[in-house]
């Protein structure tokens, strides 16, 4: 029933009850007093995730500044970010959630699916160890570190270019769509100012495409 999360995720669990324990929401769990939920793993899939990114950006980037691996750190490992790895996985369809929490679309909701994905994060550790969660984690964020530690000055290209078009009093529009199965879509963006398109662009994920949009209006002087 999970074969294709499990694929998505990149890691088929020995430990069927870590990963249902990781997809349980404590709704759930409140309603069935067999069920786990998964707060602890959350809560252990977070320290995997920051030792995770942490020595992704220790080892890549020797000559970035502690202050800037911090800022950096914090950019990626968000709340916002960690959600779109979610719709990315499609964990939706596989989360237990209680009925109140179904009635109010907790499928959908932002920090649900982010604490989701820390949970699975910890679940993998548990069940196959760090050197396997860490690449995991990697598998699904390195994209978004490599990014924004590229942008020029250490900040993302959509905030400079919200900065220079307000200068000149106007601001981007994004418009976004997607292609692919849902465990490998493609993003396209595209940015425009004033309904006049300025820059295009695609990623693994929504936010990787209108920053490589972003930058491409950078770079062609808008």
């Amino acid at each position: 029933m999970t074969d294709r999360l499990e694929a998505a995720l990149g890691h088929t669990f020995a430990n069927r009850e870590l990963l249902g324990a990781a997809l349980t929401h404590r709704s759930y769990a409140s309603e069935d007093p067999a069920a786990v939920d998964y707060e602890r793993l959350e809560f252990l899939g977070d320290a995997v995730l920051q030792l995770a990114v942490t020595e992704h950006l220790y080892a890549d980037y020797a000559e970035m500044p502690e202050g800037q691996m911090a800022k950096l750190r914090a950019a990626v490992v968000n709340e916002e970010v960690l959600a779109e790895v979610a719709l990315r996985l499609d964990v939706g369809p596989y989360l237990r959630v209680g009925k109140g929490e179904e009635v109010t679309g907790g499928r959908e909701k932002t920090s649900i699916l982010s604490d989701v994905v820390e949970a699975l994060l910890g679940a993998v550790y548990l069940d196959a160890g760090f050197d396997v969660a860490a690449e995991i984690t990697l598998r699904h964020v390195a994209g978004e570190i490599d990014q924004r530690a590229h942008a020029p000055g250490g900040e993302d290209f959509k905030t400079r270019l919200q900065e220079t078009l307000a200068k000149k009093g106007t601001k981007p529009d994004y418009r976004v769509s997607d292609e692919g199965p849902d465990h490998d879509k493609v993003f396209h963006a595209e940015v425009t100012v004033e309904g006049r398109l300025i820059g295009s662009g695609s990623g693994t994920s929504k936010k990787a495409a209108e920053q490589a949009a972003a930058e491409k209006a950078l770079r062609t002087g808008t």
